[in-house]
């Protein structure tokens, strides 16, 4: 069948079927070429070790499900579980040593500002606190230590990972899944033969690896009557911060026939037909100043909640809630036979056998990830989501936001997902709490201000030395996420709600701006360009006296690059936003000017976009981080300021640090590309990534650690490669690579509040219809001979601008028929 309109149904789908035995016996069957390969990964032998497990999630709990036969192990947090507990790093007083540095600053004295800066500028205590990995269960099968017929799977249609395998002649399987109706994990067990399953379990809690600055952390294991296991304790100590989260985990079997009993901290069933786990959990977290919740009578209420509830309603509640949200957007691209091969196949082949449905497949995913990890009322995702078995992780896996954090979300609005910035917008406003502490005591400045790291329990200052900690623009970075929520949703109650966050950005900024010696310009200081160290200004090794430890330089400066880019687009955002909501006082009107005397983009002598206000070079010759073209994606101002001279200076950026990178670095290589219209050149990162950047499970890595942001930004780029809407019209297949010459996207959002469906054979858009979800104008980029009708036939009138822009007056709800 060849790769058209008729895409979706080009394959076979994943065949879900209920057992006629048991109604509430839930089976997937996965055959040779019998499941679409665009959302479903699957496996021929077990997870080895961690970040090869399948990963479910409800938002609040999260399990990574090893898949193994004679004993299985799968891994279980909770979002709240973290070290410590409501604790403050504001420093009194700091603004009164800022006038010194800042002069520090302009004289060039780099090393003076910055131990200047860490005496008296750096939050205390100078880290955070640490995500927590709550329990692992065991489940120890009797006679299955050798199999044959292997596969498990995650059918991102369900949500559903599954394993199944024969043993004996018997043949095995286990479904997982986490349902956020019922708040619980589900682990369901079922075999072909009756009287077949025979287990032993344990449930088991996670000490911390020894570290200096931990104190001991407890927990203990108990049966709970004689068909469950609990696991109580509380969080550690961690830099001087008492852990006061408290906690509960608990499992309750339901077998159906067999034998069931505990004994100790054993839960042994016997030769039953079936058999269901439910796992609950929960902390005493209320907020980030509150720790007063009651862990046992929550975990309580989620059992006596599904109480006489079957499998069955359980499970078609999660189907339908998860559905709700994926279902919404669809992507195929075109299939090969590599693309039915086992993942980990698929993934080492894709450099010389092209399959793009596994670009699909990584799309798919990573809105799966969203989904599971990020629901209204829950957490936002942190550096590894909610998935983390380590109790002194990578990074500590909690919020970065010099890019992770921001990376997390950039997907969420052109993936239909708006409801899952919920969580990301409750932290900005929980963030302005001691925001807006740090602005007065560390700067002496209005509004709020927050860096480059937070935690749980949302600590705003400078954190991990000076080096890192310069980053001021942290916070305005996330109010530009406001902007594109109101953008894609044109929601006029949201846009007033969250006004005083932006301004209050706006505020602290137009107190820090300080004039630059040569009288032009208005610039940051200090300033830093994340993480990377600059050959300039004198900079050399030096000894740092917060970390103690000899460093590459300082990373200190005066109006980094993409302190100036963000500035721009906030106030650029500010200004708009105040003209929609009537506000045009005179803070207003100086922002405005203040606006027009941040540096602008500025080309090197060797005829690249200069990092620094100083035309100076990286260190690093391959720096991962691409801070001075936050502008070109995901911002708006080095697209709006372009020039060929410019987009020959962002080109010679990327080319000088390479394709290859941590996962997440070539996440944003992939979507600058696609900015620059380079498809192909996206795609050959997008390979590059998948193999050499990205672990079996799908997870990106950043070096060895496994993270979520890489992930997410795979999809955020993989839209930008399809569709545009950032310069005030839909640009569709914009960077579209060769091998993706067919396909369809349906679902996919632009802003201005249109959703479009739409598909393309030989390169060429042959079908697109669009829903207005807001009303207004609706701005596509020219299109040969076109014909606009309503989804009922009737012709509507447009307007083709002198550019060639089409112009459509759109009704809310009404959909509209390009031809």
């Amino acid at each position: 069948m060849k790769l058209n309109t008729l895409l979706f149904l080009s394959i076979t789908l994943l065949s879900v079927v209920y057992s006629n035995a048991q109604h509430d016996d839930f089976a997937i069957k996965i055959n040779a070429k019998a499941f679409n390969p665009s959302t479903v990964s699957w496996y021929n032998t077990p997870a080895k070790k961690w970040d090869e497990a399948l990963p479910v999630g409800n938002g609040r709990l999260g399990a990574m499900v090893f898949g193994r036969s004679g004993e299985e192990r799968i891994q279980l947090n909770e979002e709240t579980y973290w070290s410590g507990s409501p604790y403050s790093t504001v420093v009194k007083g700091g603004y009164k040593v800022l006038p010194e540095i800042q002069k520090l600053v302009f004289e060039e004295k780099y090393l003076a500002a910055h131990n200047l800066f860490g005496r008296n500028l750096m939050g205390y205590p100078v880290e955070q606190q640490k995500y927590q990995s709550l329990a692992n269960l065991h489940l120890f099968f009797k006679n299955q230590d050798s199999t044959s017929e292997y596969k498990r799977w995650l059918n991102l249609e369900s949500g559903i990972t599954s394993v199944s395998y024969k043993s004996n002649g018997i043949t095995y399987q286990r479904e997982v899944f986490a349902s956020a109706p019922d708040q619980v994990i589900v682990i369901r067990l079922t075999a072909d033969k009756s009287s077949s399953i025979s287990f032993k379990a344990n449930l088991r809690g996670v000490r911390n690896q020894a570290h200096s600055n931990y104190a001991t952390d407890y927990f203990r294991m108990d049966p709970y009557g004689s068909d469950g296991l609990i696991l109580t304790g509380k969080s550690a100590d961690y830099m001087g911060v008492a852990g006061k989260l408290k906690y509960e985990a608990r499992i309750k079997a339901v077998p159906e026939g067999g034998t069931m009993k505990t004994d100790g901290v054993d839960l042994i069933i016997e030769n039953a037909n079936a058999v269901t786990l439910y796992f609950a959990a929960a902390t005493n977290f209320v907020n980030y100043k509150d720790v007063s919740a009651n862990p046992h009578q929550r975990v309580e209420d989620y059992f006596t909640k599904i109480k006489g509830k079957s499998y069955t309603a359980i499970f078609e509640a999660a189907l339908a809630d998860y559905k709700q949200y994926f279902d919404r957007v669809s992507l195929q691209l075109p299939i090969t036979e590599n693309s039915f091969l086992p993942l980990p196949e698929r993934i080492q082949k894709i450099q010389t056998n092209p399959d793009p449905s596994l670009s699909a497949l990584s799309y798919n995913f990573g809105r799966y990830l969203m989904i599971a990890s990020s629901r209204p009322g829950t957490e936002p995702a942190n550096l590894q989501g909610i998935w983390n078995d380590d109790m002194n992780p990578s990074w500590d896996s909690k919020y970065t936001t010099n890019i992770n954090t921001q990376m997390n979300y950039w997907p969420v609005e052109s993936s239909n997902l708006s409801e899952c910035a919920e969580p990301l917008v409750r932290f900005i406003k929980e963030l302005t709490d001691q925001g807006s502490q740090v602005a007065r005591e560390h700067y002496g400045a209005k509004g709020w201000v927050f860096h480059q790291n937070t935690d749980l329990w949302r600590v705003a200052a400078p954190m991990d030395g000076p080096t890192w900690g310069t980053f001021t623009v942290g916070g305005a970075w996330l109010c530009t996420h406001l902007w594109e929520h109101y953008q894609y949703t044109m929601d006029a109650a949201f846009l007033k709600e969250t006004y005083p966050l932006m301004k209050g950005s706006v505020q602290f900024f137009m107190d820090f701006l300080k004039p630059h010696p040569n009288g032009k310009w208005l610039v940051t200081n200090p300033s830093t360009s994340p993480e990377n160290f600059p050959d300039g200004g004198g900079n050399k090794p030096y000894f740092d006296e917060v970390t103690a430890s000899f460093r590459e330089g300082t990373t200190i400066c005066a109006g980094s690059s993409i302190d100036m880019q963000i500035l721009d687009d906030l106030f650029g955002y500010f200004v708009e936003a105040s003209a929609i909501l009537g506000d045009n006082g005179a803070f207003v009107q100086q922002m405005k000017a203040a606006r027009e005397k941040l540096v602008p983009p500025q080309i090197g002598k060797d005829g690249s976009l200069q990092e620094w206000a100083d035309d100076w070079k990286s260190l690093e010759k391959n720096h991962r981080h691409f801070s001075h073209m936050y502008g070109l994606y995901p911002g708006k101002v080095l697209y709006e300021k372009r020039t060929p001279a410019l987009i020959e200076a962002y080109k010679k950026v990327l080319e000088e640090r390479g394709d290859a990178s941590t996962g997440w670095s070539r996440a944003w290589k992939m979507a600058l590309w696609a900015r620059l219209g380079d498809g192909n050149r996206a795609n050959k990162i997008y390979k590059g990534f998948i193999r050499e950047q990205s672990c079996s499970s799908l997870f990106a890595l950043c070096g060895r650690a496994p993270q979520v942001d890489g992930t997410f930004g795979v999809t955020a780029a993989i839209t930008e490669m399809l569709m545009q809407s950032h310069d005030g019209f839909i640009k569709l297949l914009p960077a579209l690579p060769d091998d993706w010459s067919s396909g369809a996207f349906k679902g996919v959002c632009a802003r201005g509040a249109f959703e479009l469906d739409y598909v393309w054979k030989n390169k060429q858009l042959t079908q697109l219809r669009i829903k207005s979800k807001a009303g207004g104008i609706c701005r596509l980029e020219a299109l040969p001979n076109v014909r606009v009708a309503t989804q009922n036939g009737k012709t509507v009138a447009f307007q083709k601008l002198p550019n060639g822009i089409i112009e459509i007056k759109t009704v809310k709800g009404e959909v509209y028929v390009v031809e």
